[in-house]
């Protein structure tokens, strides 16, 4: 069975806009959710965020286009009203990053991905980056 794995907003910017330094990590985490080795997984806000963000910058249609592509990638998890609540009654500062901390933990994923690591200080789930999670991956 497959690791699963929570991915934030801008790894998935940084694979579909493909940032430098941040590309190539975000890359070898997709193809590894690719090939079955991880579980990707996401939320629709995130979908959302992405659309936002790469219709200003692609268009709409193009924007359509890749989240079309990155969804036979990515799994989506359901968010409900107790994980609003829990964001809303947390101490993350920034809403959305608590969003997606409850909406990881209440799916039991153990796993999230971001560069945001700041934000997610005191959580209870394993948060690196890409870089990070690929370095302590291979020295396993």
């Amino acid at each position: 069975m497959s690791k699963e794995i929570f991915i934030d907003t801008d790894i998935i910017l940084d694979l579909l806009c493909k940032r430098e330094p941040f590309y190539p990590y975000a890359a070898e985490v997709f193809t590894m959710g690719d090939k079955g080795i991880l579980k990707l997984v996401t939320t629709p806000l995130v979908f959302a965020n992405v659309f936002y963000i790469l219709r200003k910058l692609l268009g709409i249609e193009k924007a359509k286009e890749l989240l079309r592509k990155l969804r036979i990638m990515i799994g989506i998890v359901e968010m409900n009203d107790r994980i609003v609540d829990l964001a809303l009654n947390s101490q993350f500062s920034d809403f959305e990053d608590g969003i997606q901390y409850f909406t990881a933990r209440e799916h039991g994923i153990q796993h999230l991905l971001t560069r945001n690591i700041k934000d997610y200080k005191g959580a209870d789930l394993l948060v690196q980056t890409p870089e990070e999670y690929l370095k302590t991956r291979n020295a396993s």
